[in-house]
């Protein structure tokens, strides 16, 4: 009989989803005859937790940031009690919302779980230490530095973005050897080579000066509008890409905007050739999601990081800076300028692109589904 294998995450932001995208294409070619299903855990609840536990963080994102920064942080923290009644709560809210999960789980028996968000892993490992039954599970954490709420004992393996990564999971008390630094899964698609002039033949691109790449997230998120306008102002001569994501109305307020003769500009909708356009592109303007991130670093194109949400996109940020692959831009009155300055000096750009690739991991979904697989004893 075939193994019964789920990739599970949740809808809160676009990263978890592509991420688990990649894990089960990575596991189609891997484990060809294995049942694969890809599931969004929060398609098994109700619209009210849907709302609370999706929309409330993309809400959160766009209106107010530094509480869902406060948020982070504090659910980093351990209880001084050392008895969580938080991560209690938490989860007897979530089991009460999740029931048909449960039965899914209760029901299917899958071998083998992936999670790419910590929802579905908490869940399972709640079952497994009240006993109920026994589902082998992996993780993998989205983001450059490791949170608290990834950790979800038992659990067989974790797979981290980086070392530091591993190390903050080690220091919360999961087994060292369980722990893998893989990078963040990204689409197959970032691990095969594409030839640049192909590329800007089949985007409409001419390639005679600076490509530069901005980006909102699969849902077109942050001040969109705002860091176009501020690109504009870009003295150089830029052909400009704007992928305002599921976005609609965001892309439709650009096209209202004039353009600088000396500029060249191409805005898209949600799009699903993005290993193509970062292999065009010199350089990505963006918030630094994990997942936005990753894919980026497997191009070797730099980020000129924009304000970036506190919490997990604060850590990327740091991550990025201290290995010498971004610039950062705190103020959009200065975004001009800082771009200029890096696209016209050619030999800054260019440590920063060898700085990006070097870091870039673009076979990571294949060795998370190599190990997944090793760790819970399939073949």
């Amino acid at each position: 009989m075939s193994q019964r294998i789920f990739v599970m995450s949740a809808a809160v932001g676009a990263g978890h989803l592509r991420a688990a995208q990649a894990v089960e294409l990575a596991l189609r070619q891997l484990a060809p005859d294995a049942q694969v299903r890809n599931i969004d855990v929060l398609e098994l609840t109700n619209a009210a937790f849907r709302r609370i536990y999706g929309r409330a963080y993309l809400d959160l994102v766009n209106k107010a940031p530094h509480v869902l920064g406060y948020i982070y942080d504090l659910m980093d923290k351990p209880s001084r009690s050392g008895k969580d009644r938080r991560d209690q709560f938490r989860l007897a809210f979530e089991k009460l919302n999740l029931q048909a999960f449960i039965d899914l789980l209760k029901e299917q028996r899958p071998d083998l779980v992936i999670n790419t968000h910590f929802l579905p892993a908490e869940i399972i490992a709640h079952l497994r230490r009240r006993r109920r039954w026994h589902i082998p599970q992996t993780t993998v954490t989205t983001d450059f530095d490791t949170h608290r709420l990834w950790v979800n004992q038992p659990c067989e393996h974790y797979f981290t973005a980086t070392e530091e990564g591993a190390l903050g999971l080690a220091a919360w008390g999961v087994p060292r050897q369980t722990i893998t630094p893989t990078g963040i899964p990204i689409h197959p698609a970032f691990a095969q080579i594409k030839e640049r002039d192909e590329v800007l033949r089949r985007h409409a691109l001419r390639g005679d000066r600076p490509i530069v790449l901005q980006l909102a997230g699969g849902f077109g998120v942050g001040p969109i509008g705002r860091i176009y306008t501020a690109l504009l102002e870009v003295q150089l001569p830029l052909e400009i890409i704007v992928v305002t994501g599921r976005n609609e109305q965001a892309r439709r307020g650009l096209e209202t905007i004039t353009v600088p003769p000396r500029h060249r500009v191409h805005l898209l909708g949600f799009t699903d050739q993005m290993d193509e356009l970062m292999a065009a592109a010199d350089l990505l303007v963006s918030k630094p999601g994990g997942l936005t991130t990753s894919e980026a670093l497997a191009r070797g194109l730099p980020l000129a990081i924009v304000q970036p949400t506190p919490g997990q996109e604060d850590r990327n940020s740091d991550f990025l800076l201290e290995n010498g692959a971004a610039i950062k831009i705190n103020n959009l009155a200065v975004l001009a300028h800082k771009v200029q300055q890096v696209l016209s000096d050619a030999p800054r750009l260019e440590m920063l692109k060898q700085r990006a690739r070097a870091l870039g991991r673009p076979q990571a979904a294949f060795d998370v589904v190599r190990q997944s697989l090793g760790a819970c004893g399939s073949t």
